[in-house]
């Protein structure tokens, strides 16, 4: 069966479907995967920084997160693992309905307040331009085409980023259970990722290039 996420389809049932697996996920299977993501992207920026110095290329440096809404995987440890790494890590911010996301920069002592949409973000900074950007993710392909929340947002800023020039990487976060079936088909404003980050390991495979060499691409021209 063919799924097509369209007004005309049944993509507000896909959502609620989803909403309701990782909902009803065992604190003690949500607290080992968040342990398990948070490792595991520990370890990737560790390598591609690593692997970036040798070729001779600029080390990705800015990271933007983002802060859990219910539910969603809880990546805060690994934030503050990286600022204390000498990482620039950065939240969304939606200073714009129906614009796209900036990104100001966050470390554990930095004030935030609720967002139009009741999620935490940065008061103060300068907008940086992310390297890589972790994608609040409710449900992902094999092929690492993503179902987000309807809003739009991510796909608004990630196609804003490329035509602003900047090389980035697109890393969606994901609980397992999110995995769509064979045949749903993306809308044609959906921006692909790079990868998925799950549990059960990366979707396809952790991204192996540079920020902008990965396999992101924009169909066309879908908060979270």
């Amino acid at each position: 069966m063919t799924t097509q996420n369209t007004p005309e389809d049944t993509a507000v049932q896909l959502r609620t479907r989803l909403r309701k697996l990782r909902a009803e996920l065992p604190e003690d299977q949500r607290s080992r995967g968040g342990l398990l993501m948070r490792a595991r992207l520990f370890t990737w920026l560790n390598v591609a920084r690593d692997e970036a110095v040798r070729a001779g290329r600029p080390a990705p440096a800015t990271v933007a997160a983002f802060w859990p809404m219910q539910d969603e995987p809880d990546l805060r440890p690994l934030l503050e693992q990286w600022t204390d790494n000498g990482v620039t890590v950065a939240l969304p911010v939606v200073r714009e309905r129906n614009a796209p996301l900036v990104f100001l920069p966050w470390t554990p002592d930095a004030e935030l307040r609720a967002g139009p949409y009741g999620i935490q973000e940065p008061v103060h900074g300068a907008e940086v331009l992310p390297d890589v950007l972790l994608v609040p993710t409710l449900g992902y392909t094999e092929s690492g085409d993503r179902l987000g929340y309807g809003g739009g947002y991510y796909d608004r800023t990630l196609a804003a980023l490329r035509d602003r020039g900047q090389a980035f990487i697109t890393i969606g976060v994901a609980w397992s259970c999110g995995e769509l079936d064979p045949g749903y088909l993306p809308a044609a404003h959906d921006f692909r990722l790079d990868a998925v980050i799950t549990p059960d390991g990366w979707v396809p495979h952790a991204p192996q290039q540079a920020p902008g060499q990965g396999g992101a691409t924009l169909h066309t021209y879908t908060l979270r």
